[in-house]
């Protein structure tokens, strides 16, 4: 403990006095070399070119030349400021490179744990595994699974379980991975593909885009029957604005499904919206606050990566149906300002904006 203490205090120091060092020494460049003459000279040699290449005639050369070594002169005779702990902007400078140590370790007094022994990742892995899975956060579950498919790479089982913790535990993408390995591992499993499909969706937040929709036609190939399969693939045309098609399909597939099926509500209610007769009363509280999770999950999406025009209709009209007017004004201008210039984008944004709000 005596050497974590000494080893912080010499790390402290050294920081602070690195930082003090370069300021100094900036501070002294500038007073030994005086810029201004650089300055004046480039300023010339660009005026010479703008002449020589017949931008500037010689009465506008003479007159600049003129103009700067005025400017060359009145930057002369401006005073010089030494480098002090009292000159403006820098005490601050000084009062944060003691500070900052100071308040590190004091927050690492009141919130640490100085006698708190290392906890190496090997022995918690160990332990974890050695453990009560019922006790272990999703997290520690999946990197317990991820040490048991290393030690049994051929295993597709223990990769599906590996994606359903990854999942869990907040990690789509990894539970997309996992899920690619254990379809390579065992094409002929149909359960493998709609999983896949279906850990795509949620990390793509709910969007059913061309990369889930191939996955979910895959598992049609399969099982022409699958609801699962035929519900996403009619959310994906929705999507891409074939409203027509995704409302056969969902009419098909809720003559399908029976009536004590618990996922006929989720097709009556895909289906009232598709047919713009969605309203507040047909879509459940559950429902509903799934598809704002969906629309919500979009929008962080296009927070990170606003570059998607296809993406900020969708979030338009998502929100135009759902009636939360402010939003969609809001992520309207957001999405006008970045693809002002462009008609057809605009166009569409426009379209999405006037789309009819649930009743």
């Amino acid at each position: 403990m005596f050497l974590f203490w000494v080893v912080a205090g010499v790390i402290s120091a050294a920081a602070a006095g690195l930082t003090l060092f370069r300021a100094a020494r900036a501070a002294s460049a500038v007073e030994a070399a005086d810029p201004t003459p650089i300055l004046y000279r480039r300023q010339l040699a660009e005026i010479d070119d703008l002449a020589d290449r017949g931008l500037l005639g010689e009465a506008e050369r003479k007159s600049a030349h003129a103009e700067a070594g005025r400017r060359l002169l009145g930057a002369a005779d401006a005073p010089v400021e030494a480098w002090t702990a009292e000159a403006a902007g820098r005490r601050p400078v000084l009062a944060a490179v003691v500070a900052a140590p100071a308040l590190a370790l004091g927050l690492y007094l009141a919130l640490g744990s100085p006698g708190l022994a290392d906890q190496p990742y090997a022995p918690r892995l160990a332990a974890w595994r050695g453990g009560d899975l019922a006790t272990l956060k999703p997290a520690e579950i999946a990197a317990v699974l991820r040490q048991v498919v290393k030690e049994r790479p051929g295993d597709p089982e223990g990769l599906r379980l590996l994606a359903l913790a990854e999942g869990a535990s907040e990690n789509p993408p990894a539970a997309v991975r996992a899920l690619r390995r254990a379809v390579a591992m065992a094409p002929e499993r149909t359960d493998l593909w709609r999983l896949l499909a279906e850990a795509i969706v949620y990390r793509d937040g709910g969007e059913v885009k061309p990369e889930a929709a191939q996955v979910f036609a895959e598992v049609l190939r399969r099982e022409p029957g699958d609801v699962t399969a035929r519900f996403y693939r009619a959310q994906g045309k929705q999507a891409a604005g074939a409203k027509a098609e995704a409302a056969a399909d969902l009419r098909a597939l809720l003559a399908d499904v029976p009536a004590s099926d618990e996922r006929r509500g989720a097709v009556e209610a895909a289906l009232a919206l598709a047919e713009g007769k969605a309203t507040v009363a047909s879509v459940s509280d559950e429902q509903l606050t799934a598809i704002r999770g969906m629309v919500a999950g979009l929008a962080q999406r296009l927070d990170a990566s606003p570059d998607d025009p296809e993406g900020w209709v969708r979030l338009v009209r998502a929100y135009s149906v759902l009636g939360e007017t402010a939003q969609r004004d809001a992520a309207l201008r957001a999405a006008q300002a970045r693809y002002a210039g462009q008609a057809e984008i605009l166009d569409q944004l426009a379209q999405a904006a006037r789309t009819e709000p649930m009743r």
